[in-house]
């Protein structure tokens, strides 16, 4: 293997799936099986979700951020009850842990809990990003892949990598295969936000960035076969 323990950030948008806003069950459940495949090999798989399916903190102007930004959190919690519902539904062992407490629904976020459902093959889902405002579920993602000891952080996004530009908007925009931690905040490459970043520089945590659109690049991306971005030191 690769990477045996991998944290996997997935925005709200692509549980979406073609309806854009709130959760594609079918999407949902397509996803959960491609993992499924992953855990049946032995690998370790820790996913933070987005939110972005239900709110936006940022782009509201209408309320304070912090209030905001907490609502946004309840958008995750939905989402990684949806995911885990998905795995529970194909056989998969799931915990979902939330940063804020909310012990009806999941459990508290525990780092060496986490740790250990890991060790025992569970899928370990991630909901309330850090728990504090004003940090985005990407600087979560990059936090709880250093707390867990992940051996890689990956993002799915709707590209098939980084690119020197928006290559919706130009059709001469080159992607890279490689790139550095620093040349992304250098160039200001916006796949991932800059505390994720410095935090996966800092910590020597690989970043690999794909386009889960592609089915079967999930498994790909996993298993480390040559796809997308890679991004490290």
């Amino acid at each position: 293997m690769k990477y045996k323990r991998v944290l996997l950030k997935l925005s709200g948008e692509v549980l979406a799936g073609e309806k854009k806003h709130g959760i594609d069950f079918n999407r949902t459940l397509s996803i959960a099986e491609e993992i499924k495949e992953c855990v049946e090999l032995g690998y370790e798989i820790g996913i933070v979700v987005g939110g972005g399916n239900f709110w936006r903190g940022k782009s509201n102007d209408y309320m304070d951020r912090a209030t905001s930004d907490y609502i946004g959190m309840m958008g995750t919690v939905m989402n990684a009850l949806a995911l885990g519902d998905a795995f529970k539904q194909i056989g998969v062992p799931v915990r979902v842990q939330t940063a804020i407490e909310m012990r009806q629904v999941a459990e508290l976020y525990i780092k060496d809990r986490a740790i250990r459902h890991l060790n025992k093959g569970r899928v370990v889902i991630f909901g309330c990003g850090t728990g504090s405002p004003f940090f985005s579920t990407d600087t979560a993602s990059s936090l709880r892949a250093a707390e867990i000891n992940a051996d890689v952080l990956i993002k799915a996004t709707k590209v098939d990598g980084i690119y020197d530009k928006d290559p919706k908007k130009h059709d001469d925009a080159i992607k890279y295969d490689e790139i550095s931690y620093i040349e992304v905040l250098n160039k200001k490459l916006h796949v991932i936000d800059s505390t994720a970043i410095s935090l996966c520089m800092e910590e020597n945590i690989p970043l690999l960035v794909f386009n889960i659109n592609k089915k079967g690049n999930l498994f790909k991306v996993i298993t480390g076969k040559k796809i997308g971005t890679i991004v490290k030191n």
